[in-house]
């Protein structure tokens, strides 16, 4: 299922944003313009998912670090919401607050935890919305396959979403289909390539249809494609980026490591030898050239490291791999930004600062 649309409030930077949500969707800004707050918006909803909410919020620094930190209206309380219009079918809302003290109460001390407040699901029809599952704090009620309602029968874990604590699939099944949706959401942001880089390492494989999200099973995830994916769409895309190299993986004893062939060089290259840049275009090749594609995929400034050569071919490979993923980047980069937008026709999603929040320009924008 497709993400048509995506609401964000009281987020970081973000105070309110409302966004349509293309087949390819580049949001481009200077540093410090909120991009990163989108994508890790959209993460947030497949920790839902996971169970990994409270998790993930604390590496950020916890809920009352990511919450909107400018001026608020009186008496409102402090939440943080986003939500995701699937398809133009359903509707999905988490909103999340910092876990209440109460001085006549024992203090806990996980103060980084959040406080899930409210979710929603609806179905859409006609321009009407359905209620699925509606949350309050930690109790809800429910829509079962046969349209009644339910109570969920014991007390919610505040911290985290009804979708990680509620294991019924054939009794809920529009609920259960949102988590399937948003598990096999993929991401990646922090491909690693230093020097002790494990992608520059032999690495015992497996099949890997789904590369790791900082690149550690790289030269399986390649080996993969080539064995059971388009081999032909890969040595293309490779042939692209670095004209008449040739990829070698070996794998003894199930060992696997990788090599790059360039021409006018006597010998491969090993991984261990290669350019940051070149390892982490290797690592695009294969998150985006995945044997099963997910529905959607993130990446959070895929232009690190690359020399602006390079632009041009990954716009190229990002537009191909919309052909069976929706596709999402954040990126500093406008060259990538118009390559991408002539070849698909949607405009980049163009952000800026206004009083501290994150704000849209241009006719991309459709904040409320």
């Amino acid at each position: 299922m497709t993400v048509t649309r995506l609401e964000i409030a009281g987020y970081r930077s973000v105070k309110r944003l409302v966004l349509p949500v293309h087949p390819v969707t580049v949001v481009v800004g200077a540093n410090g313009s909120g991009k990163t707050n989108l994508y890790r918006a959209l993460y947030l909803l497949q920790a839902a998912a996971e169970g990994r909410l409270a998790r993930t919020l604390a590496e950020e620094g916890g809920t009352p670090s990511v919450v909107w930190a400018g001026p608020r209206e009186h008496k409102k309380p402090v939440r943080m919401t986003v939500g995701v219009t699937l398809e133009d079918e359903l509707a999905y809302e988490l909103s999340c607050g910092i876990v209440p003290s109460d001085p006549s109460e024992p203090g806990t001390l996980f103060l980084l935890d959040p406080e899930v407040k409210e979710e929603h699901l609806w179905a859409l029809s006609g321009g009407r919305r359905a209620v699925l599952m509606e949350r309050k704090d930690r109790t809800a009620f429910l829509r079962d396959s046969e349209g009644k309602r339910v109570t969920f029968p014991t007390q919610l874990w505040s911290a985290e979403s009804v979708l990680d604590q509620l294991a019924e699939p054939q009794r809920f099944p529009r609920l259960s289909e949102l988590q399937r949706t948003l598990k096999a959401w993929r991401f990646y942001h922090q491909f690693r390539t230093d020097l002790e880089a494990p992608a520059r390492q032999p690495q015992v494989g497996v099949r890997t249809t789904a590369l790791a999200h900082d690149g550690r099973d790289l030269a399986a995830a390649l080996a993969t494609i080539y064995e059971i994916g388009d081999r032909r769409g890969l040595e293309k895309a490779l042939d692209d980026a670095f004209p008449g190299a040739e990829l070698q993986v070996e794998a003894p004893q199930g060992r696997f490591s990788l090599a790059l062939r360039m021409p006018g060089l006597s010998r491969p290259m090993a991984a261990s030898e290669l350019s940051d840049g070149t390892l982490r275009y290797l690592c695009l090749l294969a998150a985006l050239l995945s044997p099963r594609p997910p529905p959607f995929v993130a990446l959070n400034e895929p232009e690190t490291s690359l020399h602006p050569d390079l632009l041009g071919p990954l716009s190229r490979l990002l537009v191909e791999a919309a052909k069976h993923s929706q596709i999402w980047v954040t990126t500093h980069a406008e060259p990538l930004a118009e390559a991408v937008s002539r070849r698909t026709g949607y405009e980049p999603v163009r952000l800026v600062k206004h009083g501290g929040a994150t704000e849209v320009e241009g006719p991309a924008s459709s904040e409320e």
